[in-house]
């Protein structure tokens, strides 16, 4: 036993090293001790197959790390932190008898009780972690985070369908939540096909937990995949069919901000202009943000429907103003929101620069681009490829000469 964790440990550490994860990124990752996990790796504490299951499936060590643990799974218990769910044995399942389509590794047991009679209790320590992958979703890059999410989605899903009735229903939504945040990081990662299947599977997940509500917000969501490809008529055509007044409020404000955005890429200024206001009017009725469950959407822009506004101002070519209203939204993005704070002030930047205000533009961006190696971003870099094009036009600014070699290494992967 000694001499198979004395290897376990420092090839965990050497593989973690490899992915690039500091420790602190890996245990949130697997929900396990941090504090235990650094005696794993340090050949104080043995790993359970449990463990050694979920290090191998997220570093995609095919099956090295398993076979470095021999002990049987009968004692898999006794070297487990109690901060995480590294209390169940995992086999294979197919889980999701509702009618998703999901399969996961997850033949799940409680202290040798089915989960079927576990309470919901499970679920405060998985709505924690979601809530911390959100945060780590604004600083880490999109495909180190997918894996991730991935497996978590699957997780909790195979927890609700094994749970008590009463359990089921709010683990499936919890569950529906990590699904519409992978289809969010899929499309940051430029995967587009992806980011509208696991948007698909968050709607079948939120009606295996009786929310009739997810499929229309997924209009929603595919219409900012139509948005950032151009097809104008197709983002006002979905974001429509998330309108109707059976809808709660935040769905139908937020699909009106998004029409607002699809008549902007036209120039339609009044569908544009009256879709926003019917925006702000909803989501100023929203009482979407309790702690009952994840937030839908956005849950770092404080005003959407006005930030929105400075963003479709620059489509409607009036940049000028769209610089003013985005100066004063930007300042109220939280400091740690790097993806959002990237995601804004690029068009931020752009309209300073459309405005004239080149060396200002130039300023803004130079700080920005100096994050997108953390958070790399596929949306984001579409307004870093319209800012570059922008500034083009000032060849002969110091300020874009200096800038060229920082914008020429971000869009570099995308041109790849």
């Amino acid at each position: 036993m000694m001499s198979t964790t004395l290897r376990f440990g420092p090839e965990l550490r050497r593989l973690r090293m490899e992915a690039g994860l500091t420790l602190t990124e890996f245990s949130v990752a697997l929900n396990y001790d941090k504090g235990h996990l650094s005696k794993v790796e340090r050949g104080e504490r043995s790993a359970s197959p449990e463990l050694a299951r979920r290090c191998d499936a997220f570093l995609g060590a095919d099956g090295e790390l398993q076979r470095l643990v021999a002990c049987p799974e009968a004692d898999a218990d006794s070297a487990e932190s109690p901060g995480g769910p590294s209390r169940w044995l995992v086999g294979r399942r197919a889980v999701l008898s509702a009618g998703t389509g999901v399969l996961i590794d997850l033949g799940l047991k409680l202290g040798g009780q089915a989960l079927s009679s576990v309470d919901d209790s499970f679920l405060g320590p998985y709505r924690m972690q979601f809530d911390q992958l959100r945060k780590l979703g604004q600083s880490t890059a999109p495909k180190i985070l997918l894996p991730l999410l991935e497996t978590q989605t699957r997780m909790v899903a195979g927890l609700a369908s094994d749970a008590r009735s009463a359990s089921r229903a709010p683990a499936f939504l919890l569950a529906s939540r990590f699904a519409e945040f992978t289809g969010w990081m899929a499309q940051e990662a430029g995967e587009s096909d992806a980011a509208l299947g696991w948007t698909g599977e968050a709607v079948e997940l939120a009606h295996a937990g009786g929310d009739l509500y997810l499929g229309s917000y997924a209009l929603v969501r595919r219409a900012l995949v139509t948005m950032y490809g151009g097809d104008a008529a197709g983002t006002v055509a979905l974001a429509r069919r998330a309108q109707s007044s059976e809808l709660p409020p935040r769905i139908r404000g937020l699909a009106a901000q998004r029409e607002a955005q699809g008549h902007a890429l036209v120039g339609n200024e009044v569908g544009c202009l009256r879709s926003l206001d019917r925006a702000r009017e909803l989501l100023a009725d929203d009482d979407a943000l309790n702690d009952a469950e994840p937030v839908i959407g956005t849950s770092h822009v404080s005003d959407p429907a006005a930030m929105s506004t400075g963003w479709c101002l620059h489509d409607l070519g009036r940049p000028k103003a769209a610089a003013e209203v985005l100066d004063r939204e930007y300042r109220r993005l939280p400091p740690h929101a790097l993806r959002t704070r990237a995601r804004y002030g690029f068009r931020r930047s752009l309209a300073h620069a459309a405005s004239g205000e080149v060396e200002h533009a130039c300023a803004i961006a130079g700080e920005l681009l100096g994050l997108m190696p953390a958070v790399p971003s596929a949306t984001v870099n579409s307004d870093v490829r319209r800012l570059a094009r922008e500034l083009s036009r000032f060849r002969s600014s110091r300020a874009v000469r200096d800038l060229q070699p920082a914008l020429a290494r971000v869009l570099a992967p995308a041109h790849g």
